[in-house]
């Protein structure tokens, strides 16, 4: 029986964008969770915000499904899509954990301030534009 370890770099970018996204909303969701339960009203958007570092997961699904055919093709080789699978992982890891603190910061902030809370979204893209990156020049690699 022989193993094969063609698929290892693919699976990379959806298992640590897929952790970075749990980390990020659970962080999120926590913050959510405390100013909810102190405002009687705008429960919705404190949620939605939560949910923000979520896409990074989206992220390394489709990179994962490119890699996976660009394996099968022969145009990457597995031993380059571990590498290129682990770096574009940990950057869409780190972007969804800090988006996910960023996220409740701005909703601790837009507790207190409600005019505030469409401007706290202004930094939550600017992170996840540091994930669209990777993403775009990841493909482009591919």
């Amino acid at each position: 029986m022989s193993m094969d370890f063609n698929m290892i770099g693919p699976v990379l970018p959806l298992a640590l964008s897929s952790i970075g996204s749990c980390i990020g909303c659970g962080i999120a969701g926590m913050a959510s969770h405390a100013v909810m339960s102190r405002v009687e009203e705008g429960h919705g958007k404190f949620i939605g915000m939560s949910a923000a570092a979520s896409s990074q997961s989206i992220y390394g699904f489709i990179l994962m499904l490119m890699m996976q055919r660009a394996i099968l093709a022969g145009s990457l080789s597995p031993v380059s899509a571990i590498g290129i699978g682990f770096a574009s992982g940990l950057a869409f890891m780190f972007s969804a954990i800090y988006q996910g603190k960023t996220a409740a910061t701005g909703i601790q902030a837009s507790a207190k301030q409600p005019a505030i809370f469409g401007k706290c979204f202004a930094a939550l893209g600017i992170i996840e534009s540091f994930a669209l990156f990777t993403f775009v020049f990841t493909l482009i690699l591919l």
